[in-house]
């Protein structure tokens, strides 16, 4: 086994050690994201997934969904591609304006990642086979399933001014903590621990079943589903094959409507934000698996014949 493989395979035993209680919250919602677009990929897009993943992933991307931010020192010029910070209190998103890092560079954000690697993987499965040599298809692969997860965190795309919620210090119940933090973890802790037993599988279990349950017509059982959105989540405009500017602009909305108010310097955060806040952590957790499951689906649709890595 190469230097490479005993990379994958440390990452791979510390994420499924750590799963379900004792994980990065960060990482359990990233977890959750994969797990739910695994649920929605069709046969090929599955085939095309489990030939592109690490072998210590054993064929499932939800193990692999965390490590972009695993490589973060390594790949320090990743690190800005994880969100878009957008003007204070302007509460809309606008690629040209908004998408870009610290030093002015332009496509340098989340949603320009999610372009970048989505194309990447397309040409190379549906254009120009040359490209392979040219493209980490695994690493592309991995890359834009966990910034299909940022894009839904709506703090990643929150406010310039207090970096998206990390300069806002609250307290989580008896914990300190920023805001940040509690829409990236605690919201999903408390969830965790308040209805599942601590239990992360119970979690994305009953996400999925709130999904599924639409399929089959179900919609009395479900609390955040509507007559046809998982039709509408998995649509892009245009065929296009990736269209993360709308779920961007449904970000900062959120953020606007949910992550911000009462939610000031010092605040005490407690049942009336987390009750409120939950709905919408779960849904954003179930549009970014059903979106990425569409888009991995678009790409290895199976009129295409599947580019070996």
């Amino acid at each position: 086994m190469g230097v490479c493989e005993l990379f994958w395979a440390g990452i791979t035993i510390v994420l499924l050690l750590l799963i379900p209680k004792t994980l990065g919250w960060d990482v359990e919602g990233h977890y959750a994201t994969c797990k739910i677009a695994e649920e929605f990929l069709s046969k090929d897009a599955t085939a095309a997934m489990k030939q592109l993943l690490p072998e210590s992933a054993k064929g499932e991307l939800a193990a692999v969904c965390s490590w972009p931010d695993d490589i973060r020192r390594e790949l320090p010029w990743s690190r800005e591609l994880h969100f878009a910070d957008t003007p204070d209190f302007m509460c809309n998103y606008e690629y040209c304006r908004d998408c870009h890092d610290s030093a002015g560079d332009k496509d340098r954000c989340v949603t320009g990642a999610i372009y970048n690697y989505t194309m990447q993987l397309d040409a190379a499965y549906n254009q120009d086979n040359k490209v392979v040599t040219k493209y980490n298809l695994t690493e592309a692969l991995m890359f834009l399933a966990h910034f299909l997860g940022d894009v839904h965190q709506p703090l990643h795309m929150g406010f310039l001014g207090d970096l998206g919620g990390n300069r806002i210090t609250v307290q989580w119940y008896d914990t300190n903590a920023n805001l940040h933090k509690v829409w990236d973890r605690s919201i999903i802790r408390s969830a965790m621990e308040t209805f599942y037993a601590s239990d992360l599988a119970a979690m994305i279990e009953s996400i999925k079943r709130n999904i599924t349950l639409y399929i089959i017509y179900l919609p009395r059982f479900t609390h955040w589903l509507q007559s046809d959105d998982r039709l509408f989540w998995e649509h892009c405009p245009n065929n296009s094959i990736a269209c993360p500017n709308p779920y961007a602009s449904e970000s900062i909305s959120l953020a606007c409507k949910y992550a911000y108010p009462n939610a000031t310097q010092g605040s005490n955060l407690r049942d009336d934000y987390f009750f409120s806040r939950l709905p919408i952590v779960e849904k954003r957790l179930a549009q970014g698996g059903v979106r990425l499951a569409a888009i991995l689906n678009r790409i290895f649709a199976p009129q295409t014949k599947v580019a070996q890595a």
